[in-house]
């Protein structure tokens, strides 16, 4: 296992995402790279506690080489030349979030091309607000568990991952935004279900009258 990140540019500054991701070989034996957990934007220190968990130096090659983590209680498998013993009763869980859902509405997005819809229609307000997170946001609600705008900014929003995919991680929505949001969307309903009609279209190589 090792750390991975991935970059997001936002309001000009660059910010980093890190995972532990895992080699594995499939059945085909082409070797592909497993999410193991997501930590979100993490700081100096906190990526080297990590990388310390993960992975052994070797003080006479200057090296570092993986290893594999496993409970204290049981044996490593034989397959694990290097295994790293860990105390699972002493590992904490710490605001846990809803991270798979997410994913998934967040990849139906992708593959709908609604960005391409949406950049230009809901650009960012002075003040900073920035529309197309926040119709996101609302989208995977509807999508994941529905409900009332209130219980989205109270509860739902910091028991989700959402704000980790968006790179909004630590940040609040206001619930105010969350309403008029809705309103500024009223206008482009005819040209949205054009658009998906559009997509449906192209995607599933259907024809329709």
């Amino acid at each position: 296992m090792f750390l991975r990140f991935t970059r997001r540019i936002k309001d000009g500054k660059e910010h980093r995402y890190w995972s532990i991701v895992e080699n594995r070989r499939g059945s085909c034996g082409q070797v592909v790279q497993r999410q193991v957990l997501y930590l979100g934007e993490i700081n100096d220190g906190q990526k080297a506690a990590w990388c310390r968990c993960i992975e052994v130096f070797e003080s006479a090659s200057g090296q570092w080489r993986q290893v594999a983590l496993f409970p204290e209680d049981r044996p490593a498998p034989e397959l694990a030349h290097e295994a790293v013993h860990v105390r699972l009763d002493q590992l904490q869980v710490k605001r846990p979030r809803q991270w798979g859902a997410c994913w998934l509405a967040s990849e139906l997005w992708r593959q709908l091309q609604l960005d391409e819809f949406w950049r230009e229609k809901l650009l960012p307000s002075r003040e900073g607000t920035d529309w197309l997170d926040v119709l996101k946001t609302l989208v995977t609600y509807r999508l994941v568990d529905p409900g009332s705008e209130w219980r989205l900014h109270r509860e739902w929003y910091q028991h989700s991952a959402i704000g980790d995919l968006l790179g909004r991680s630590g940040e609040a929505i206001e619930l105010q935004s969350l309403y008029r949001c809705q309103d500024k969307l009223l206008v482009h309903k005819r040209a949205l279900f054009s658009f998906l009609a559009g997509r449906w279209r192209d995607l599933f190589r259907r024809t329709y009258s």
